[in-house]
């Protein structure tokens, strides 16, 4: 039987129990993520019901997470996300069970523990799914259900120091997608099921849906009464999708255009649940041809929420740490 040594990252986001174990080469051994359930029709969890689920699943996650791996090895260090954001005062209930879950472990087994933000996460699972590594300052357009921010970020000891530079003054992305879901009938979070719609368009045009941009700020809310009304006013539900995400790509590139040129930078990552929507992208991927910058988008399968950008960042601080200890 194989023996590795490994490192094992969690994250407890507003949607996902996640774990991630990765070897000392950083390739991903195995990752596991269950999904809090979601009534029909609502709009998402309380924060409490969501630590409920994340003490329910992490269990199980746990377990699932051994299962099959065809070697055992020392687990070196434990890493989790314990707050949203890299920033002081950054807090959401739903993190502490994977403070808690990591920092017992840690104790109880006497290894390291790292905390870093589920927004550095992001940016590593983004960056380590294409293989880069960005050592210049570059910019990161961070979109899902909870966040829409423009970020100037820079590598400082394999840790992320993060500037907001623009995003939404109202909803993020992923609640303007979400909201318009929930109203034609869609489980939540709507995303995929959103995508499937507007792939099933026949049409060669969107609805004409006014763009809220104004400088380095985007706003949804008005974009988000027009398309409930034209719901109301029975267009069809592909129409109805096609047309959403239509605005939200080029809501977005109007934001990143009107900031690109004050914030010289080769590089543009793009991470997040809604950056996997592939009709987003299309949108997107004419930036790298309007402006002199290198357009990256992290692979679809790590846009979403998972614990391998943590469990990354978790062994580079380990690796650095035994470097500085020699």
């Amino acid at each position: 039987m194989k023996c590795k040594d490994y490192i094992l990252g969690i994250d407890t986001s507003n949607y996902t129990t996640s774990l991630s174990l990765v070897d000392l080469q950083g390739t991903l051994i195995k990752e596991v993520r269950l999904m809090l359930p979601v009534k029909v029709g609502t709009a998402g969890l309380r924060q409490s019901d969501a630590l409920f689920y994340h003490i329910k699943h992490l269990p199980d996650a746990s377990k699932n997470l051994m299962k099959e791996i065809d070697y055992r090895g020392k687990l070196l260090a434990i890493g989790a996300a314990t707050r949203p954001r890299p920033i002081e005062d950054s807090y959401m209930p739903v993190f502490m069970a994977a403070k808690s879950y990591g920092e017992t472990l840690s104790n109880l087994l006497n290894i390291p523990f790292y905390e870093f933000s589920h927004q550095e996460g992001h940016i590593e699972a983004g960056l380590w799914s294409i293989k880069r590594e960005i050592e210049k300052a570059f910019m990161v357009l961070h979109i899902s259900g909870g966040t829409t921010e423009l970020l100037k970020v820079t590598t400082i000891n394999n840790r992320y120091d993060i500037e907001i530079i623009g995003g939404t003054g109202d909803l993020s992305a992923g609640q303007f997608i979400d909201r318009i879901g929930i109203k034609l009938g869609l489980p939540f979070p709507a995303g995929p099921s959103i995508e499937k719609l507007a792939l099933n368009w026949e049409g060669t045009t969107a609805i004409e849906t006014p763009i809220a941009v104004q400088g380095n700020k985007v706003s949804f809310s008005g974009p988000e009464t027009f398309l409930q009304r034209k719901i109301d006013n029975t267009v069809s539900n592909e129409e109805i999708a096609f047309s959403l995400l239509q605005c939200v790509g080029k809501s977005l590139y109007s934001l990143l255009k009107n900031t690109i040129n004050n914030n010289p930078v080769e590089d543009l990552l793009i991470v997040g649940g809604v950056a996997s929507n592939k009709q987003i992208r299309n949108t997107l991927n004419n930036l790298s041809n309007e402006f002199k910058i290198n357009l990256h988008f992290g692979d679809i399968k790590y846009c979403s929420d998972n614990a391998v950008g943590i469990s990354v960042l978790c062994l580079k601080n380990y690796l650095r740490r035994k470097q500085l200890d020699c």
